[in-house]
């Protein structure tokens, strides 16, 4: 049975999952071919670089998809001794295998490293990410390359592996797995789509990947580079005219400005809600504006019925959003939504105006359902983001998804209560978030709604 949709799902999936190595200093190394698609997705959720580890199965010579051990760069071997022997393999067999293998490897490593220095492991966290584990004997050779390369430490990170395999590895220092059912069967048998990745693929991945560094702030950047791209950012607090009032607002800038995310927080928040303020910083790592704003005085918030005057809310945050327009610096950006609570019916019902140029909207523990029949005019691609234990907010996300008409996906966070307070969760919705607006705001990215866990 299938758990994953394809391969970058199963990335995505991975990534939120390991969103607690966010800022350390990792290096994500896919194993190809299948592997790096998923490593690909991984590296994007950490912010971290992509490389990869060339291993090669030792297959059987009359069975070669099953493996009697595996080879890596740098002369590393694994052999698995109990199929040796039950399969009489002779030494001269072996070695036949193995000098193939070597030579395809070889060639691989020329292919995937033709102008592209490899990353340095020497004290770093390795990642190492495959599409599966069968037997495990290319991921203990990967395993085995890395620590040979210096890694300080091994994380072994795969979306689906048996349980007695993942038992039986001591290379790595943690693994990570998502699924370990009990008839496991293959790996492929786990993906509604397994298509082959080809060289080529890969290839355009780790490009992908460079540039993405190359435009993307890092945490282990010099500090001459980061106080310059400190100067360069717009960083401000300004005040947004709404007929007689005045909102106050924190505008977040890159330089030049392609999109701007909106945030509308939920009651007894502010602009410094230390939840929105978290998902703002990873929405600018990713290159993406933020502006932060109160859609209510402190004396309005006093009164209970103005947080939910959902059409009072709406036509504050229509007011930011006009005010945007008359900027120079952010007149041509693509504007998106990011509602929590009371919030996410305030930017839905703002998308839902016929006058709106709204490129997507992201709901985080929201309350969708208070933008009624308004919900079947956005147009936005909108993303529902709730935590399985909020039960009665997920339900009604789930009737509101139903009553919409735009390109939608409700993607549940497991383990996260209403305000995402649980260790990992928040970092889960954050690059859910993250992955929405970058697909349908910034030039570069393709629409592809692949949120999961649904």
């Amino acid at each position: 049975m299938s758990i994953f949709e394809d391969r970058v799902d199963a990335g995505r999936q991975l990534g939120r999952r390991l969103a607690e190595l966010r800022g350390q200093d990792i290096v994500v190394l896919g194993l190809p071919r299948g592997g790096v698609p998923v490593a690909f997705e991984v590296a994007a959720a950490l912010d971290a670089p992509l490389d990869v580890i060339v291993v090669r199965k030792l297959g059987l010579p009359y069975q070669p998809e099953l493996a009697m051990g595996a080879i890596g760069e740098g002369g590393a071997k694994v052999l698995d001794e109990q199929v040796l022997a039950h399969s009489r393999i002779t030494p001269q067999e072996l070695q036949a295998v193995e000098e193939h293998e070597r030579a395809a490897l070889e060639n691989r490593v020329v292919l995937f490293r033709k102008g592209r220095t490899r990353h340095d492991l020497t004290g770093r966290v390795a990642v190492i990410v495959d599409d599966g584990i069968a037997t495990g004997s290319t991921a203990r050779a990967a395993c085995r390359v890395a620590r040979k390369q210096g890694a300080a430490r091994v994380i072994l990170a795969v979306p689906v592996a048996p349980a007695e395999t993942l038992a039986n590895l001591s290379e790595p220092d943690e693994v990570v797995c998502l699924a370990t059912p009990r008839q496991f069967t293959a790996v492929g048998y786990h993906y509604r789509d397994f298509s082959p990745t080809d060289d080529d693929e890969v290839i355009r991945l780790l490009d992908l990947a460079a540039k993405r560094l190359e435009t993307a702030p890092s945490p282990f950047r010099t500090a001459a580079g980061a106080r310059a791209d400190a100067a360069a950012d717009v960083d401000e607090e300004v005040e947004i005219p709404s007929r007689a009032m005045r909102l106050q607002a924190q505008l977040h800038l890159p330089v030049p400005a392609r999109a701007v995310v909106l945030f509308a927080h939920g009651s007894g928040s502010s602009r410094h809600s230390p939840r929105n303020r978290y998902v703002a910083g990873v929405l600018q790592q990713a290159g993406l504006g933020t502006l932060l704003l109160d859609l209510l005085t402190t004396a309005e918030e006093r009164n209970r019925a103005n947080v939910f005057d959902i059409e009072l809310l709406a036509r504050r945050l229509s007011s930011a959003t006009d005010w945007l327009s008359t900027r120079a610096d952010t007149a041509a950006c693509a504007v998106g939504y990011f509602g929590a609570s009371t919030g996410a019916g305030a930017a839905l019902w703002a998308a839902s105006e016929p006058s709106a140029r709204i490129s997507a909207v992201v709901s985080r523990g929201g309350r969708p359902d208070l933008a009624g029949p308004r919900l079947s005019a956005v147009s936005a691609p909108t993303l529902l983001i709730v935590g399985s234990l909020d039960h009665e907010v997920l339900e009604l996300n789930r009737r509101a998804k139903a009553m919409m008409r735009c390109p939608s996906q409700l993607a549940v966070v497991q383990g996260a209560t209403h305000l995402f307070e649980e260790p990992g969760t928040l970092a889960a919705a954050a690059i859910l978030a993250r992955d929405w607006f970058v697909d349908y705001l910034l030039p570069l990215g393709t629409p592809s709604p692949r949120a999961a866990g649904v």
